[in-house]
């Protein structure tokens, strides 16, 4: 099964626009200023096309405000009691939108690694300690490379 490809402008729009919404009535200045300081970042991955560290820096962007979104929501979430009608609306519209915000930035982070990948990205983990310098470079290896190199 493919993955759809999905555009980047369509992702940077759809958060620019949730994050609006979601700053009408609750959300204090740091969650603005957190989310569309990513979305510049989002915006310089559209317009250099072939840079794979925008992309990345968006990524890890996108990630590190799903963090502090949660935080921003634990922390500033009131009850609707004292608010009027109009004013319950208006929070409950923000609260929405706020929160589809957050439960899209997971889907959006796969996107936006697979836009990375494409792009010539390759950010795995490698944990084997065999191919490492330092292994092969030991007192009994005559490899060239480690010729010269003291530890």
């Amino acid at each position: 099964m493919e993955i759809p490809a999905i555009n980047l402008k369509a992702i940077v729009l759809v958060h620019w626009i949730l994050t609006i919404w979601g700053c009408m009535a609750w959300l204090p200045p740091s969650y603005a200023w957190g989310n569309f300081s990513v979305l510049a970042v989002g915006v310089w991955a559209i317009a250099q096309r072939d840079s794979i560290d925008a992309v990345l820096m968006f990524l890890i962007g996108m990630t590190a405000t799903l963090l502090t979104d949660i935080v921003h929501f634990g922390i500033y979430y009131q009850l609707t009691e004292g608010l009027s009608d109009r004013n319950r609306d208006t929070f409950r519209f923000s609260a929405g939108m706020a929160i589809l915000s957050l439960l899209l930035k997971p889907i959006s982070c796969f996107f936006v690694y697979q836009m990375y990948r494409e792009r010539g990205g390759d950010y795995n983990v490698n944990f084997d300690l065999e191919t490492s310098v330092d292994s092969r470079c030991t007192s009994d290896s005559t490899d060239s490379a480690c010729i010269g190199r003291r530890y």
